[in-house]
């Protein structure tokens, strides 16, 4: 698939709704949980690296994804290639914020790259900057535009449940933070398969 914000969008909103109940049972499962130590960083990886690389390969998820127990076994590499992106991002920020947002952008694929490819962190920064050579607009502009959209939805919605129904906007509020959610991992997967679903090993190593 071509990467387009168009086409970005289109396929994030079916993947979405598709696996909406998995996602969301394992987003409320990640709330629940995120203050347990250890486990919540393995929870951290399987909902924002584990599922959205199973989204992209159309596999199915289980209402329990993020226990599993192979997402605790890269968190070494993790804490890595979180820690030297975050300190890349920051000195571009100091650039007065755009370079920043471009940096972001360009070494968004390494934490999937590590976990799913079980690359290096450097060599996966280094990966992910040439993937998304050439795609940053649309990666920003579809990720910008989707967020947008589902929460001026979102909100219009509830306002008008809020309005009818009283208490039930509120419940109506946090289905729609679910479903969005789902929708925005549901995007980068799409992002993700379409930058990365045409390699092979051998072809990894060559652009190293």
């Amino acid at each position: 698939m071509e990467l387009t914000v168009g086409n970005v969008i289109k396929e994030s909103i079916a993947k979405g709704l598709k696996n909406f109940a998995p996602l969301a049972v394992n987003v409320l499962l990640w709330i629940v949980t995120f203050w347990i130590p250890y486990i919540n960083i393995g929870t951290t990886i399987g909902l924002f690296v584990g599922i959205m690389t199973k989204i992209a390969k159309d596999e199915p998820l289980s209402m329990t994804e993020i226990f599993n127990e192979k997402y605790r076994k890269n968190f070494g590499e993790y804490i890595i290639v979180s820690s030297l992106m975050a300190m890349g991002i920051y000195v571009g920020m100091l650039f007065m914020v755009i370079p920043g947002i471009i940096i972001a952008i360009a070494w968004s694929l390494a934490v999937p790259l590590v976990i799913d490819k079980e690359i290096n962190p450097s060599e996966a920064i280094s990966l992910s900057n040439k993937l998304t050579y050439g795609h940053k607009w649309a990666i920003f502009g579809s990720q910008f535009l989707l967020g947008l959209i589902i929460y001026i939805a979102i909100a219009i919605v509830t306002a008008i449940v809020s309005m009818i129904l009283g208490f039930l906007g509120a419940l109506v509020g946090l289905a729609g933070f679910a479903l969005m959610v789902s929708i925005m991992i549901a995007a980068q997967s799409v992002i993700y398969n379409s930058l990365t679903a045409h390699m092979n090993p051998k072809e990894i190593e060559t652009n190293l």
